[in-house]
């Protein structure tokens, strides 16, 4: 499982270098996330970005959770969710769960508090989304609108 690690003060930002965390490697995810937050004493978040990912599993997304409920009481924060990722995470309503942040470097400063902090962290980890501004960047939105019936089933028109 291809992880890379860099800790900002409190903060410890891991980039999933994989296309897919599925039935086939959830297990390795989980074991290595463990083994990096374990190398990592007093952390107080972990910044999981997933800007290569574009394919979870029910079996990813419970390794995902499971590496959540291990940081307990330090935080899981997710970056840099690819469309079909974020799909997922708003169809499972697991955005309720999880931070989601447009990118790694903004939400890592803001994660720390530190807004003067150096800015050498994001020297092996940019984000995905190059010269968008984490605050202020172009949202497009959810693919399936609120009151979008997608999921609900049901009513065919005739």
């Amino acid at each position: 499982m291809n992880l890379q690690s860099l800790r900002q003060g409190p903060v410890l930002v891991v980039r999933v270098g994989e296309p897919r965390i599925d039935a086939a490697v959830a297990i390795q995810f989980k074991d290595r996330m463990r083994a990096l937050i374990a190398e990592a004493p007093g952390i107080e978040r972990v910044m999981l970005e997933l800007g290569a990912v574009d394919f979870i599993d029910s079996s990813g997304l419970g390794a995902i959770v499971a590496v959540k409920r291990a940081l307990d009481p330090a935080a899981l924060d997710l970056a840099a969710l690819t469309p079909p990722v974020e799909r997922l995470f708003q169809l499972t309503r697991m955005v309720e769960f999880f931070r989601l942040h447009p990118g790694v470097s903004g939400a890592a400063q803001e994660a720390s508090g530190g807004g003067g902090a150096q800015d050498t962290s994001g020297a092996g980890l940019d984000d995905s989304g190059a010269g968008q501004d984490a605050e202020a960047g172009p949202d497009p939105g959810p693919p399936a609108a609120a009151g979008g019936g997608a999921a609900q089933g049901g009513g065919a028109p005739g």
